[in-house]
Order: C-alpha cells, then structure tokens, then sequence
C-alpha cells in the first residue's frame, strides 16, 4: 500500500544470561584456595613448603580480595600444575585430584568425553567435581584435629552435601553447605610459613690460590 513504512517487524531477542555475581566468583574460587590451602599442610612434607607452591596462592588471595576473580581462576591453575610436578611428594587421595598435569597431544578422538553432547559433558564434569568436592570435605574434617583447626560448627555440613547430592546432585542445595566450610577454613587456615632460601654455595677456587687472595 502507498505509504506503507517498507520496515521488517522488530523481533524480541531472548535476554543475555546474567553474568554470575561476586558472591558466586568468590566461593567458586574458595573450592579450589581452601584445599589448597590445607594440601600444603599435609604431614607429607618434610619441612616449609617451597615458594613456587606459596606464591601463587598469595596472589590467589590477593586477588580474591580485590574482586579480580579472572586472576585468581589463573593463579588457582598455576598452582594446580606445579603441584603435578614430580618433584614435590606423592599426594594422598582425595588430595591428589587438586593436582593438574599438562599431559602430551593426543587426537580429540582418544577422549571419550569428546563423544558426548556439550550439555551431558558439562553434567558429567560437574558431577566429578562435586563427587571430590565431598571427598575433600571429609578429608579436611580428618586432617582438622592435627592442625588445630576447631571446625565443629560446619561438622554437619558434610551429611547436608551429602544428601543434597543424593537428591537433586550439584545443585544450589549441595553448594550452600560445601561453601559454609571452605569460608571457614578460609577464615582459619593461613597460608603455611615458605622454606627459607639456602644461600649458594661458595665459589671453587683455583689450587694454590687461598679464599684472601681471591
């Protein structure tokens, strides 16, 4: 019809999903800080931890507390491979699942995983990693008495998460008790004093010249 606006009607996009809030970025930061906060204190260390495993969770607090969770995600899976490395003691289960080893090329087709849908991937990998978030629960309730960690107050956390799970699986109900005890070990687990550096060892001279005439 003459005149008619020659315009395509407008369409409704669906809404962006909401991004997640701070609260969220934080705790999903302390599943990771707070075991491995308490994987240093292990009793399989024969001394202070070395400063390559300090580090990169003092930068994951430091971040944490700035709200700069992307650096903190980053210095979370800096840890996790230099605890792979096999320099550092054999790590006990359920402990040893925090360790992250960069493993060879190998074609997509030798990963089973690759097989399944995107959607049953993600559940799978969200199961697994609510399944050693529960191991490390109880793990950290056994390992509490020999650091003099009073946690008595989240002890009923770990039935809660399990029972949650049981039900409904990795769901809001299972993350609310999980969180209530890594903000506590948070609260009352610091990070563990570092090996002091050992000081080179002294130059070899040549013979015949003494340590004053170098």
């Amino acid at each position: 019809m003459p005149g008619a606006p020659n315009k395509p009607p407008t369409i409704d996009s669906p809404p962006a999903a909401a991004p997640p809030e701070q609260g969220e970025k934080r705790q999903h930061a302390l599943r990771r800080l707070s075991p491995d906060r308490l994987v240093l204190r292990l009793p399989i260390w024969r001394g202070p931890p070395s400063l390559d495993l300090v580090r990169p969770l003092e930068r994951v607090a430091q971040s944490i507390t700035a709200g700069e969770f992307p650096d903190a995600e980053k210095a979370l899976d800096q840890f996790s491979v230099r605890l792979a490395e096999p320099r550092w003691p054999t790590i006990p289960e359920p402990w040893v699942r925090l360790r992250v080893s960069i493993p060879a090329p190998q074609p997509p087709h030798w990963n089973p995983d690759n097989q399944l849908s995107p959607a049953d991937r993600d559940a799978k990998h969200a199961r697994e990693w609510a399944d050693t978030q529960l191991r490390l629960l109880r793990a950290t309730f056994e390992l509490a008495p020999s650091l003099k960690v009073d946690l008595a107050d989240v002890a009923s956390c770990v039935d809660e998460a399990q029972s949650a799970l049981e039900q409904d699986g990795p769901s809001p109900a299972f993350w609310a008790p999980v969180d209530r005890v890594w903000d506590a070990v948070e609260s009352r687990v610091g990070l563990p004093a570092v090996a002091a550096a050992r000081p080179a060892p002294p130059a070899k001279l040549p013979p015949g010249i003494a340590p004053e005439e170098a």
